[in-house]
């Protein structure tokens, strides 16, 4: 039986497996999508309408690629990202690679634009709100005569030019293929739309990077430009509306539909918005996940409900924008955000989706043409005439007009997004789209350049004490030469003798501790019988009582100016900080702690944020020291290494970044006062000794990492400062800075000179590193020999010791060392002061340059013992001795001075 049976089931079994092989056949139409990608044979070149995400990762990522290859050599011309980003698209498409065979089909196939158009206009709607968000209305309301006056005579002049040359294109173009029919008004509106718009995001990069925005011309410039922005997109809101309506009477509805929902955003939504990001702390502490994501679904329903009553959905994103509140610093954090996706995906996308409808072989012909260099010279010079003309009316100079006259003329991507509008719209054909490309590329291009032309640094600072009557309009000074001869005089004895009484110090997150500890020895000692309070009512009691009682503040103490430099760079959080730079320094942590610290040590002090590109940073900085009038310049040397302020772990490196050591070569070769370099190693506190993490068993139920937290802290008592004085203005400088640091009670001193053999002499000239120093610096370097021994420095260092003040002398000591190996010597004495200081006290070694004893000094040196600054770049900022000194004795701090001649 149980053998009949099995020949039967092998049978079934047979024709089971047989049916089922020939159901899964190629030719079967029930057969499943294949999975397994590449290794069954699919390509994912080809476009497939079921899974297009493979073909939209590849355009993607050629066009990323390309975009970001071209912006390079661009950004060297200081031009935006966005004309690389049009040029790339101009060279993928039909202009360029386009005649490739096969090029088109395979890369941009016509069934896969719909879906590259998608995804780059999600990235427009963000863009637009990050637009309106940077429109910052406060300031329209604070400058609005201004902005009226240049902005609307900067857009009537190319708006009416606009129109006349409207007539021509209209009638030479209005057959080519690709437009529908409209009528002459609506396509003269948007013509003229098109000539007057100014390129607000790209106008404000500009004026930043240029460090134009503080200036009269940056403020008008920035006014005109947001009534500008806002009167545009009004203008071309109303050019949409009437082309996607069937009668007038449907675009006054659309128009007034538009204009209830801006009034109820403004005064319904915005209100309870506000109420919410209050009450989630997001005003105060930034936005948070959840209000983020209400953010993004307001832009979309926005955009949604601007798109379907027949206006573009990129006007939803933008109103959004502009109803968000810059209190706090809000619509800077959520730009912060948003901005990176929208700026590295979406706009390359949608920039070279522009170039892609682009075809410059449609320029074909000489009509053409003509039409190409009558739309570019009416878009440039009737911006440009508009725009000076304003400009001039307002008390502006001519020069001053004309660069606010060719600011104005920018366009840039905003020009672009318009007539990309016009395009889809059916209002230009790819002809007439060409046409205005090339001229928002070439206006776009020459602005920059023009403008660096027309108002140079130089002439800015001359127009600026034109202003104030300093100058005349030839550049001499309103002072007669008796006052001159008076005035330098005066100068050379306030340089030999007078006192510090302004320091401008770079404030830098590492180095905030050292920078307050050394800045507090300047303070007046705060005696607490003297800042005792009196009740308000007892105050005339006690005046009268107390009114013969010596006033023991009346000595005004020094001025310290902090300045908090942050790098500029090209998104849009960073220039909008600029732009709302007050209101940004009073929320910056660093600069508050400085305020702070000034108020509770008694100290008249003051704050403020700048953001400027990273190489423009010591030019900054010698920039604020002249505009407060600096005595001396504080320049903290960087803990982590590199520019950024965040400290690091691993620290090796710290005297070996070049970035910072150029920065600290250009500060002190174009210092406009006496420079110094402060090296923190525990200069606040003690560095405390790195303890293994490992953990031994214990009986206690508290944590022993819990316990490290509350150890006792280790505070200095007080602090040692060592200065050798070899001789030279550098150490001059030195003895002077020494000498007011020790009138606080808390410090003591050791200032020995060193005398070298008679007849050893140096050559009185600066050797900073030529990169750093510009023409202007090298014309002016002494080249004159002195001696060691002369009675220039000696004598000086014998008055000094002789006019000590009593209440000095037992703290601060003279010695005098006479030596023919002086590096020896020195580091020997350094080491030996440090050694036999106190456990709790802060060791500071102040040292002079002294470039010109370099030679001199590296005779004796020890190349081992500082190997890992030979051969940086540090060596030329901080001088022979300092590098000894860091190599050999690395738990003190150093005080490079470097003096003013």
């Amino acid at each position: 039986m149980a053998s009949s049976a099995l020949p039967t089931v092998t049978r079934v079994l047979t024709q089971v497996v047989t049916q089922t092989v020939a159901a899964a056949t190629p030719s079967s139409t029930q057969r499943a999508t294949p999975q397994g990608g590449i290794l069954e044979g699919s390509n994912p070149s080809i476009y497939d309408p079921k899974n297009p995400i493979f073909i939209f990762v590849i355009q993607a990522g050629i066009i990323l690629i390309f975009c970001r290859l071209l912006h390079y050599p661009l950004s060297k011309l200081r031009q935006p990202r966005v004309i690389a980003e049009v040029i790339g698209g101009v060279i993928l498409g039909p202009s360029a690679m386009g005649h490739i065979p096969g090029f088109t089909n395979a890369i941009f196939p016509a069934a896969s634009i719909p879906n590259l158009t998608l995804v780059a206009n999600v990235g427009l709607i963000l863009f637009l709100f990050l637009v309106g968000l940077e429109v910052d209305l406060r300031f329209l309301v604070s400058n609005w005569r201004t902005a009226i006056t240049v902005g609307a005579l900067g857009m009537a002049l190319p708006f009416g030019m606009g129109c006349a040359i409207a007539y021509g294109l209209y009638n030479q173009f209005r057959d080519d293929p690709g437009t529908v029919p409209i009528n002459f008004g609506v396509y003269m509106l948007f013509v003229a739309v098109a000539m007057a718009i100014t390129a607000f995001p790209v106008l404000c990069r500009i004026l930043t990077e240029l460090k134009l925005l503080q200036t009269p011309v940056g403020v008008i410039v920035l006014s005109a430009g947001v009534s500008n922005d806002v009167v545009g997109w009004v203008l071309l809101a109303l050019c949409v509306a009437l082309v996607n309506a069937g009668s007038g009477l449907t675009a006054l509805w659309v128009l007034l539909v538009c204009v209830g929902y801006v009034l109820f955003l403004s005064f319904a939504v915005r209100p309870c918005f506000m109420w919410i990001l209050r009450r989630s702390g997001s005003l105060q502490n930034g936005p948070t996940q959840s209000i983020v994501a209400l953010t993004l679904l307001m832009v979309l329903a926005s955009a949604f409900f601007t798109g379907v009553i027949g206006v573009h959905p990129i006007f939803g994103g933008f109103i959004i924008g502009l109803i968000c509140p810059h209190e706090g610093g809000f619509a800077i954090k959520i730009t912060e955000k948003v901005e990176d996706l929208v700026a590295v995906l979406f706009l390359p996308l949608y920039f070279a989706l522009s170039g892609l409808s682009t075809n410059l072989g449609l320029l074909d012909s000489g009509i053409t043409w003509a039409y190409v260099i009558g739309v570019v010279c009416v878009a440039f010079f009737a911006k440009v005439i508009g725009g000076t003309l304003a400009a001039r009316l307002n008390g502006l100079v001519w020069r001053e007009s004309f660069t606010i006259g060719a600011l104005m003329s920018c366009k840039g991507l905003v020009e672009l997004i318009v007539l990309n509008i016009g395009l889809q719209a059916k209002i230009l054909s790819t002809r007439t789209f060409t046409i205005f490309v090339v001229m928002a590329l070439i206006t776009t291009f020459a602005t920059t350049p023009l403008t660096t032309a027309l108002y140079p640094r130089w002439y800015q600072i001359k127009i600026e004490a034109w202003k104030r009557g300093e100058i005349d309009w030839e550049g001499n000074r309103l002072v007669n030469d008796e006052n001159s001869t008076d005035s330098d005089e005066t100068s050379m004895a306030k340089a030999e003798s007078a006192q510090i009484g302004k320091i401008l110090t770079y404030l830098r997150l590492d180095s905030m501790p050292g920078v307050l500890a050394l800045v507090s020895l300047f303070s007046k000692p705060i005696c607490p019988t003297s800042v005792s309070r009196v009740h308000h009512t007892k105050r005339d009691y006690e005046r009268s009582e107390d009114s013969d009682a010596p006033d023991s503040l009346a000595v005004k103490p020094i001025q310290i100016h902090g300045l908090h430099l942050m790098e500029l760079t090209d998104r849009a959080s960073s220039v909008m900080r600029v732009a709302e730079i007050d209101e940004y320094s009073l929320r910056d942590p660093v600069v508050n702690t400085f305020r702070t610290f000034g108020q509770l040590r008694n100290l008249p002090v003051s704050g403020q944020v700048m953001v400027v590109p990273e190489a423009s940073y010591a030019t900054t900085l010698v920039d604020k020291a002249s505009d407060v009038s600096a005595d001396m310049m504080l320049i903290p040397w960087t803990l982590s290494g590199t520019m950024s302020e965040y400290e690091i772990e691993d620290s090796t490196n710290r005297f070996a970044n070049g970035a910072f050591s150029h920065f600290v070569l250009s500060s002190l070769s174009r210092a406009p006062c006496n420079t110094t370099i402060f090296v923190d190693n525990g200069f606040s506190h003690k560095k405390k000794e790195k303890t293994s993490k490992a953990l031994s068993r214990t009986i206690s139920p508290i944590s022993t990492r819990d316990m490290q937290h509350f150890s006792t802290a280790t505070v200095n008592k007080g602090y040692h400062i060592c200065l050798p004085y070899i001789g030279s203005d550098d150490d001059k400088a030195a003895i002077r800075l020494v000498l007011q640091l020790a009138r606080d009670p808390s410090v003591t001193a050791t200032i020995v000179q060193f005398e070298l053999p008679e007849g050893t002499a140096f050559d009185d000239q600066e050797h900073l590193s030529s990169a750093a120093t510009d023409a202007s610096t090298k014309n002016k370097v002494h080249t004159t020999a002195y001696n060691v021994s002369s009675d220039r420095y000696s004598g000086f260092f014998s008055a000094i010791r002789d006019s000590l003040p009593p209440a000095l002398a037992s703290r601060v000591i003279f010695e005098t060392i006479l030596s023919s190996s002086p590096y020896q010597t020195i580091m020997k004495k350094i080491k030996d002061e440090v050694e036999r200081s106190s456990n709790d006290s802060g060791d500071l070694i102040v040292l002079g340059r002294n470039s010109a004893m370099d030679t001199v000094l590296s005779a004796g040196s020890d190349a081992g013992a500082s190997s890992a600054l030979l051969e940086s770049d540090a060596k030329q900022g901080l001088g022979v001795l300092a590098e000894g000194i860091l190599g050999r004795i690395p738990k003190a701090s150093l005080l490079v001075v470097k003096s003013f001649r």
